[in-house]
């Protein structure tokens, strides 16, 4: 399995994951793309800030990747996270997983982000329309 994996405080290029995630073996590339939403809690969302430690995050999403490989057969997968002030609509997060059938690109695609949510050392900021803010402890 190769991987790329990424925190950025930089716009993420789409393309430039999709184009790594391309390999001839593969019948599937799921490609999941997490965006800021304008509404969370009930309130509307102006703009956020992602916070992470890099150290240790950068760690566990090697570790995730590891651990999907050896969930599921997989070729590639490419992982960035956004840091940094955001606005709505922009990219947080981007997972691919490339793999031979496409249900084990799936499967792996899905369990990266929610297990991504739950133990990667990755804050957020939300900051709402109203003046207030909360900080969300896994985005």
């Amino acid at each position: 399995m190769i991987h790329k994996i990424d925190l950025s405080a930089e716009a993420i290029s789409i393309d430039s994951y999709y184009r790594f995630l391309q390999d001839p073996v593969a019948g599937g590339i799921c490609l999941f793309i997490g965006t800021i939403r304008n509404k969370n809690q009930g309130k509307d969302v102006k703009a956020l800030t992602m916070e992470a430690y890099p150290p240790m995050a950068l760690k566990q999403i090697e570790l995730l990747c590891e651990q999907a490989a050896s969930k599921w057969p997989v070729e590639r997968i490419a992982l960035v996270h956004r840091t940094g002030p955001l606005e709505i609509g922009d990219i947080a997060v981007l997972i691919g997983v490339t793999s031979v059938h496409r249900a084990e690109a799936f499967k792996a695609c899905e369990w990266l982000i929610d297990t991504l949510k739950q133990e990667v050392p990755i804050w957020k900021n939300e900051f709402y329309e109203d003046g207030s803010s909360w900080l969300v402890p896994h985005p």
